[in-house]
Order: C-alpha cells, then structure tokens, then sequence
C-alpha cells in the first residue's frame, strides 16, 4: 500500500519504505531522493512540533554541517497542513551502542579493534563542537541519537530536539535519557530548565567512556550502602570508578572493568572533572578531541594477540587481563582458515640441550676471596689483655705480706698460708676478656661482606642469569604443554558444540532490544555494566548479582531468557562456529609457540654470553668488598687469639622467584565460555589456576561482606592459601 504523498517546498513527493519508527514518529526514505529522508510526526504532537522546525529551517542550521541530520525543509500532507521535516539521509550507520557493547560490536563491527573506538570517540567530540558552533544545545545527548558508520564517521539524529533560538524565541529541549542526564538536571523538568554546554559535556563524557571502557557506565558499580538505581547514583555524583573521590563515592566498579589507571593521567583526570561535583569544570569538545589523540597515539599493540591495541598507561596487554578476569574476549582474531600464524620448524630438544650445556658459575666462584697477609692481632686484643694490672699487684702484696707475716708471727700460719695462696692465684691467673665487642666485630664485618657480595653479584649479573636459566627452564616445560593443550581443546570444542550452539543463539537476543516488564534504559545500562548484554548472560547468580535485581527482577530476566531458550533447535552438522572456534584454537596455540620460541632463542643466546662474563669480573672486585674481606679477617683473627669461638661466615646464595606449576591451559585463544543453564553460573575464567600460588579454583559463594551471596573462585588450598579471582 503506498503512503500518501506529501509535500515539499512546494513539490508533491511520495514517502519510500519506513527506516525507522520512534515515540515522536516514524522515518522514511524519499523516493527519487537517496540521500533524503522524511520524518513525519504523530499527529496528536504536530503542533508542539511546528514552529520549532520551521524556526530551524529558517535558520538554516542544516547548511552549518554534514555532521548533523538538522531539518532542511518542512514538510506538509497534501492540504498543506505540517506534517514534519526532511533531512540528510543517514544510510550505513549504527546507534553508538552497538559499537561499544562488546556483543553488539562483534555483531555490527567484527573488524573494529581498540584504535577505532578511540577515533570514534574523537569523531563524537568533533560532532558536538558542531553543534554548539552552530548555537544549539543538543541536551538529550543519548547512544541512539548518535551514530557510527563502518569508516568511524560519526553522525548525529534528532535534531529536533535539540536547544535552539532564533529571532529572541527559545526553544528547549524537552526530553533526556537517565543515564545521560547530569546529576544538576535530575528530579528537574525539562521543559522549564535552559540548557547549557556545561550538560552537553555531561553526556559527551559518558559517551566517550562508555566507548573506552566497553560499555561500563561511569555511574554503575557497587555501592558500600544499601543499593542505588544508576539514576540515585548519578544524582548523589557517586562516579563508580573515581580515584580522587573514591571514599566519599563509596563505590567501587563492577568486575572485570577498565580502570582509570589503565588511561595517560591526563585523561583520567578529565574523568574525574567530567564526573566531579563543578559542573563547570567538566572538559568541553575539543578538550576531548585533544585528549584523545594523545591516547591514540599512546596504543601498543599485544605481543600475543595481534588485535589487541591497548593503553600504554596500562603496562601490560590489558585486554589480556579482563580476558584472564571474564573469560570474556574483547577483541577477537576473527580468524578463516589460511590466515592462522604458524610457530615454524623449531627443535625444542637441541635448545633445551643447549641451555643445560651453558655452566654458571657458582656465587663462590665469582666472588673475590681474600688472599693477604692479616698480620698479627690488633692492638684492641693486647689492650684487653692488659686490662686488668690491679689484680697482679694485689697478688704480689698478698705474698709479700703473707711472708712477712710468717716470718713475724708465725703462730698465724695458717692464715699467712692462705693469704700466700690467694697471692699466688692472684698472679699467676691472666685476667678475664669480655668477647662480645669482638664477636660483634666480626658478625658486622661478615654482614658487610654478605651485603656487598650480593651487590657484587648483581653488578656482575650473575643473579640475573640464575633467574634466566629457571625462566628459560619454564619455557621448556610450557612449550612441552602447548601441543597438550591444543588437543584438549579441540576435543572439548567437539563436546560442548550444543552448549556453544545455544550460546550463539541466545546471543543474538540483546536485551536493549527486548521489551522486558521493569527494565527501561537505566537498568539496561547497569545490567551492560555488569556483563549482561544478552539472553546468554542472563543466569540467575549473574543477575542477582546486579545492584538493585532482586528476585522479581531475576525472575523477569530468567523467563525472558527461558521464552528464546525453548526456540533453540541443535545443529548436529558442523557450521561457521565451530570453524571459527577450532581456527580460534589453533591461532592462539601457535601464538603461544611463536611467542616461547621467541623467549627461549633470545634467551639462549643472552645465557650463553653473560655467563663467561661473571667469571671474568671476579678479576676487577669491587675495592669496598675487599676492604670488607679484610676486616673480617682480621676480626677471625682477633677472635682466635682470644680463644673466641665463632659462627660460620654467612653463606651466600640466590634465591630463584617461585613459579607456579604448569597446568594445562583451560582455555586458550579465549574462547567465550559455556552458559549451561539459565540457573547456573554465568562464566568460567580462561585460567583456572590461583594468582597466589598455582593450585586449582573452586567455585564459592561469598558468606559475609559487601559481596555477600556472589560467587568468587576461590584457591582449592583454602585457608593456607587464600588467593581469589572474580
């Protein structure tokens, strides 16, 4: 049936198909017209409507910028009544949240990796720079009035509904989305507030780090109080993820997020003003635009996934990290067969043959010995034996005394006897030396030597090569595990292909698409915060733990899950999915080969030439350690003339960091995990080793805290070991 025709500076045109059907009306295509389309309001608004776009017309905002879809022309029904506007078509594009949803992007844009979502974020703040040269407010800046083609360009819709003026006459905006509106505009009326750039850069700021941080809204995380809607989260200017603020918010981000400290410090800082308390304060367009061709050009590419762009700020891979945290893979490879990276021709055996060869040298030998001629005991020695002369006085008076006294009254003998005795003791018994002040001359001078032994050791590089030689031991045992591994994943792929199957299906049901009692906007984006993006993640412990689902909102989202779960039919032939899976497997096996191939040769050849050097710098010593050496010598010395028994000199060795053991790898290539019931839980990590020590995780359910009733994978070894990962 087709449409009734409409009218057009003062030409008859006839509407084309719908594009798109909105609370305010629907759009069409123009025919005749491919870069035109129409959008005609209900008739009940009509009239709130008119003189706003014929003001827009006339002041001929759709000339200011192809970034924008202004009105260009009004449009009527064939009686000349107004029925809406034209515009510049929009064709290609997508809602800027398909882009930033991990699900949805994987969907829409499979090539887009990190440095595209950056541009994109720049290309967003170069579109609102647009619409504030132009004189507009945008005020309900929102995901779905911003779209984003396949070359990162950016366009902006309704823009009807922005802020205007012409000739004196304001026209505001009336409308706002709750996750988009700035902490000052909530509780307010829309239709009595002017809105300013200040609000703008509110909802720009969101957008933009919703894009940088995939997904996650600034203001939903975890509450230490009772739980808040995002919308009391914005109000209360609680910002989940501040660094700067973090004990007034009393928020933390939900698990597996991206962190402030994984972006440039002038970047996080434009967070924490663009989600502070002055809303003057917060970065404008082109602060942003900026801003963020810094964190373009501050990218590193992963050494082990080739897709992988990340922030320097971060240090290591971050996508690595929340794929180890999640199990969840950000940004695939995207792999077809014939492009996966092969490890090459490599004899592991005449390697590890060849490391065993290399000899390093034990810490005594590379250490400095003394060698010199110590001497006679230090002057300290004769002093303390001479300490004590009043004794052998007393001694030879007792005698002279003893004698005389015998001599002269000798019917006191006995006495003068003992007296004698008591002389002769007196003088003959040498006099008693306290040993501490020279044990502990000797115990600092040996830790002297141990100290400057250590520091000889590592000047020289010896503990270096030690840790090499373990490091490249490790090696040897991973690279033996690799081909391992690989095979226990092909087999599991080939057992959980229903499992995988039912994922895939329940994936292609977003929940921002669905039409579920209860969850509006808001909660969508809190539950996107949290890793809830489809009908797949939807399990009852995943959703319990959102803050604010409680039971009825879990029971809505398990039968919403349930109603698409009893239309999945198993595919017993095998199709695209598991191609990509088995592609996916063996890419990330033989990054793994290439990657300890790389380690192990360079690794070789650095062992193979830094041992020969410590053996030849015990030839130059440093002068303070033979200094050291000396002393301890002469206090061995000191000690041994004065009959003083000392401890063994201390040894020294070098300790090798601890390792955990070589397990085989759960998941590698990071595979998306399997959901089994809509009652189970909501994922498995890709390791399944504790970060603390190595052994096994066990499946636990938090017992007290803020946390209490979320599982946690928690260290099997539990309470000796109390490592955990979310």
């Amino acid at each position: 049936m087709k449409s009734p025709p409409v009218r057009i500076a003062g030409k008859n045109e006839q509407l084309d198909k719908r594009l798109g059907k909105g609370g305010e009306g629907d759009v069409y295509a123009l025919v005749g017209h491919a870069d035109r389309a129409v959008k005609i309001y209900k008739a009940e608004i009509r009239r709130s409507r008119e003189s706003k776009v014929r003001a827009m017309v006339e002041g001929r905002l759709a000339e200011a910028t192809t970034l924008v879809a202004f009105p260009s022309e009004v449009v009527t029904d064939s009686s000349g009544n107004f029925a809406g506007f034209s515009m510049r078509l929009v064709a290609g594009y997508r809602p800027l949240h398909e882009l930033y949803s991990p699900k949805s992007r994987k969907i829409h844009f499979p090539k887009a990796d990190y440095r595209f979502l950056v541009r994109v974020a720049q290309n967003v703040a170069r579109a609102v720079a647009t619409v504030h040269k132009a004189g507009c407010i945008i005020g309900d800046l929102n995901h779905s009035g911003v779209l984003v083609a396949q070359d990162a360009t950016v366009a902006l819709i309704d823009a009807d509904s922005f802020q205007f003026s012409l000739k004196g006459q304001s026209y505001p905006c009336v409308v706002g989305m709750e996750d988009f509106t700035p902490p000052e505009l909530h509780g307010v009326s829309f239709s009595s507030v002017k809105r300013t750039q200040a609000h703008d850069n509110f909802g720009l700021a969101v957008a933009i780090f919703q894009l940088l941080v995939m997904g996650k809204h600034p203001y939903s995380g975890r509450f230490s109080g009772a739980d808040l809607s995002l919308g009391q989260s914005i109000a209360q200017n609680r910002f989940a993820f501040s660094i700067a603020r973090r004990d007034d918010t009393r928020t933390s981000p939900p698990p597996g997020s991206v962190l402030l400290a994984d972006f440039p410090p002038s970047l996080a800082v434009a967070f924490e003003s663009a989600f502070g308390l002055v809303a003057t304060s917060r970065p404008d367009p082109v602060a942003w635009v900026s801003l963020l061709q810094g964190l373009e050009t501050s990218l590193r590419q992963c050494a082990n996934v080739p897709t992988h762009y990340f922030p320097g700020a971060a240090g290591s891979c971050l996508w690595c990290r929340l794929a180890s945290q999640s199990g969840f893979e950000m940004f695939p490879l995207g792999l077809v067969a014939g492009n996966i990276p092969t490890a090459g021709s490599f004899d592991l055996e005449a390697v590890w043959a060849a490391i065993k060869a290399v000899r390093i040298p034990r810490p005594e030998e590379a250490l400095p010995t003394w060698g010199g001629n110590v001497g006679p005991p230090s002057a300290a020695v004769t002093q303390a034996k001479s300490n004590s002369p009043e004794k052998t006085i007393y001694g030879v008076l007792a005698l002279l005394a003893a004698i005389i006294g015998f001599v002269n009254v000798p019917r006191l003998g006995l006495f003068w006897g003992a007296l004698g005795v008591y002389g002769l003791v007196a003088f003959f018994t040498k006099a008693k030396v306290d040993p501490a002040p020279f044990r502990k001359a000797y115990v600092d001078a040996d830790s002297r030597v141990h100290l400057l032994s250590m520091a000889h050791l590592q000047r020289i590089g010896l503990k270096e090569i030690i840790v090499l030689r373990a490091d490249l031991e490790d090696c040897v045992a991973r690279y033996r595990q690799v081909e391992g591994d690989l095979a226990d994943v092909l087999t599991k792929l080939k057992s959980t292909r229903e499992a995988r199957q039912r994922i895939d299906f329940l994936d292609r049901f977003l929940i921002r698409r669905a039409t579920i009692p209860g969850i509006g906007p808001a909660k969508t984006a809190t539950l996107a915060s949290f890793g809830i993006e489809t009908a797949a993640d939807v399990t009852a412990s995943a959703v319990r733990a959102v803050p604010g689902f409680g039971e009825a909102f879990t029971g809505k989202m398990l039968a919403w899950r349930q109603s698409h779960e009893a239309k999945f039919r198993y595919n017993t032939s095998p199709d695209p999915s598991d191609i990509q899976a088995e592609n996916a497997a063996r890419s990330a096996s033989a990054a793994r080969q290439i990657d300890l191939q790389k380690k192990l040769r360079s690794g070789l050849a650095a062992l193979q030439s830094a041992a020969p050097r410590c053996l030849s710098a015990k030839s130059a010593p440093d002068q303070s350690l033979l200094q050291a050496l000396e002393e301890r010598a002469q206090a061995q010395v000191d000690c041994a003339a004065l009959g003083i028994n000392l401890p063994a000199p201390t040894l020294v060795t070098i300790e090798v960091p601890k390792r955990a053991p070589v397990q085989p790898a759960r998941n590698p290539g990071g595979l998306t995990p399997t959901h089994p019931t809509a009652t189970g839980s909501s994922r498995s990590p890709v390791s399944n080793s504790c970060p603390v020590c190595g052994a096994s995780m066990v499946r636990r359910t938090a017992r007290k805290g803020r946390r209490a009733g979320s599982q946690f994978w928690g260290c099997s070894k539990y309470p000796s070991c109390k490592g955990t990962r979310s």
